[in-house]
């Protein structure tokens, strides 16, 4: 049953994460939006919001969680459909969702472009040895 498997959790985790950055977004907007009195039509365009709106962040966080975290969703999935267990892959998917996580507070936040690259860097680590791990897996040398 694919909803006992542990590989729910950490995906569930970077579910709840993208639309946590979501509520921030729509928070930011809206409250940028009434602030200056900007009609919503005049940003109506991706290009009309990048020039009109002055707080971008979590916006551009946003567009983020569908970059990278695309290939961790996939290998959770793959490996909860090859039936691949074991604490180090589970350990990277969920070291993944904490530097998501950390880069998240970061972005969205203070913004300080070497943390935020820190725990980037962070996440792709993990998300690498995820998938050298499925991979030393699926060619049974693990």
């Amino acid at each position: 049953m694919v909803a006992s498997s542990p590989w729910v959790w950490p995906m569930l985790a970077m579910v709840v994460l993208v639309f946590a950055v979501a509520g921030r977004l729509f928070q930011t907007r809206i409250g940028e939006m009434k602030r200056r009195k900007l009609h919503p039509q005049s940003v109506a365009s991706a290009k009309a919001m990048t020039e009109g709106m002055e707080d971008q962040r979590a916006a551009d966080h946003f567009r983020n969680l569908f970059e990278t975290p695309l290939l961790f969703f996939v290998g959770c999935l793959a490996a909860m459909q090859t039936g691949v267990e074991g604490f180090g892959p589970l350990l990277m998917a969920w070291a993944f969702v904490g530097a998501r996580v950390l880069m998240a507070i970061e972005a969205c936040g203070r913004n300080k472009v070497m943390r935020r690259f820190q725990a980037f860097l962070a996440g792709c680590a993990a998300l690498l040895l995820l998938w050298l791990q499925l991979a030393l897996h699926w060619v049974g040398w693990l």
